[in-house]
């Protein structure tokens, strides 16, 4: 069977704890990696294959990333780069994606965020074309739109995000969000409801449930989705820079201050301002954030000039806010500034009717990115993934059924899950009158098993093995089935009446 080989990833970067830091993240993901000090050391390996992906230093010893991003597109080589910055500055973040960048993220970054971006370059970045043609052909635009790519670049452009979107999704053809429980219904609605205006919106959720999609929607969603989305991940950001990220500063500032450069809220002007992680800004630091949500200005660090801040905001947290303002660690003006529309988002396990559609979505998601052959997703499997509790949430999710696609290699897929389920289904009792009937008898449990599996073989006409089987049909292993019809003395031509009196 000719399998594609696992998509490869190359990362330039002349500081040797940043290349083995990422070659580690980037390798827990199911990628191969290999890295470079310079840009000359990429040009060599490049002379020899085509990564699927580029993650590149601007700062480099011999040309910078630029002049390496220039010479790739003059050989036409179109490689999807992601550029990783300490340096990073908006014009330079301007000039990247103009130039065709998947991405420009600045350090420190979000691993998940960057693996991710990774993952849409790699998709985007389609096949070459022959064995050793340099031709990089992108997919069809209808598999992949980058709106940072398809639309004009505003002045100030995003530093973190590109609002990658997907099409097929539930709600709407353009929309990330899947789901169609209940509770995400009304998680919709409210989007529905808030996205048109510019209120601050509070997402609520535990982690991984999918709070910066809600972000992104309602960015989609809103009169200021041609503009940029700025998301901060606010618990990554060391404590001395934040008046820096967030508000810029000027040349002079500080000692490591060689030019000026522009925060995020400059960055969003006219978009949209994503904090995620709100909870973790620092209690000293809270009150210059309400002074510019309140009074819609700022000054960067080191200027006197005010500035206005036309951006509409959007906060995350996993965090109880209420709780941290009764601790003190939360300013209680900041959390009713932020609490204006909160959007509580519901753990999966509260949305269990959502598990099938989102399972089948990351399965599609496996073979395409992975490059494995198409596993099947049968009911004991649904079943199975229903039956836990998913404390890491859809995240979790997504990686089970990742690991799973892997190893099905094509069939059946099997999740080595723990029922953790919170809510156990009740007990019912066959007989419905006799209600004080509240166990059964081994015996009656080994008739109950055997007419429960004879049922099912019926049904399959005897059928143990592959699709549609007996034991798929059950959630268990073929040869675990055949097993048990040996030991259970279960044949063929038993009638159904008989199957009972084997226990006796």
């Amino acid at each position: 069977m000719n399998h594609e080989p696992v998509p490869q990833v190359y990362v330039v970067d002349d500081d040797v704890s940043v290349r083995e830091a990422l070659s580690s993240l980037i390798r827990s993901a199911g990628l191969t990696v290999k890295t470079f000090a310079s840009a000359s050391e990429s040009l060599r390996g490049l002379e020899k294959e085509q990564p699927g992906c580029l993650v590149l230093d601007i700062q480099l010893p011999d040309i910078n990333g630029f002049e390496l991003q220039q010479r790739l597109a003059t050989d036409h080589i179109q490689i999807p780069i992601i550029f990783l910055t300490g340096h990073g500055d908006i014009p330079m973040s301007v000039r990247a994606i103009k130039a065709g960048a998947v991405e420009f993220l600045t350090k420190p970054f979000d691993d998940e965020y960057l693996l991710e971006t990774i993952r849409t370059a790699i998709a985007r970045g389609g096949k070459r074309e022959g064995s050793g043609g340099r031709a990089f052909e992108l997919n069809d635009a209808s598999d992949y739109q980058t709106s940072t790519i398809s639309r004009t670049v505003p002045d100030q452009a995003e530093i973190v995000m590109s609002s990658l979107r997907k099409p097929g999704r539930t709600a709407n053809a353009d929309s990330e969000i899947i789901g169609q429980s209940p509770v995400w219904r009304q998680i919709m609605k409210q989007i529905e409801m808030v996205a048109p205006t510019d209120a601050t919106v509070l997402i609520l959720g535990e982690t991984g449930t999918g709070k910066e999609l809600i972000a992104r929607e309602l960015h989609r969603r809103s009169r200021r989705k041609d503009k940029p989305l700025v998301r901060v991940n606010c618990a990554s950001i060391p404590k001395e820079l934040y008046e820096s990220e967030f508000f810029g500063h000027a040349r002079g500032a500080f000692t490591s201050a060689i030019r000026d450069r522009i925060g995020r809220f400059e960055a969003a002007a006219g978009g949209t301002l994503f904090l995620d992680e709100i909870g973790e800004i620092p209690l000293e630091l809270q009150g210059k954030l309400l002074r510019v949500l309140q009074e819609k200005c700022y000054e960067r660090v080191g200027e006197d000039k005010t500035r206005r801040a036309d951006v509409r905001i959007v906060v995350a947290t996993n965090r109880d806010l209420k709780r941290e303002v009764a601790a003190g660690r939360f300013r209680e003006d900041l959390y009713y500034r932020l609490n204006v529309f909160p959007i509580n988002v519901a753990p999966l396990r509260e949305r269990k009717e959502d598990i099938a559609l989102l399972a089948t979505h990351f399965v599609e998601l496996a073979v395409k990115e992975l490059e494995c052959a198409p596993p099947r997703l049968t009911r004991a499997g649904v079943e199975a993934l229903q039956n836990h509790d998913w404390p890491g949430n859809v995240r979790e999710l997504r990686n089970v059924i990742e690991r799973a696609a892997i190893f099905a290699q094509g069939g059946a897929l099997e999740f080595d899950l723990q029922i953790t389920g919170s809510d156990p289904i009740p007990f019912e009792p066959a007989d419905r009158e006799g209600l004080e009937q509240e166990f059964l008898t081994e015996a009656e449990m080994r008739r109950r098993e055997r007419e429960n599996l004879f049922a099912v073989l019926r049904k399959t006409g005897w059928k143990i093995k592959g699709v549609d089987g007996a034991a798929e049909l059950l959630g268990v292993k073929p040869t675990t089935l055949i097993s048990r019809i040996e030991k259970m003395g279960l044949k063929r031509s038993l009638l159904k009446e008989d199957v009972g009196d084997l226990c006796t």
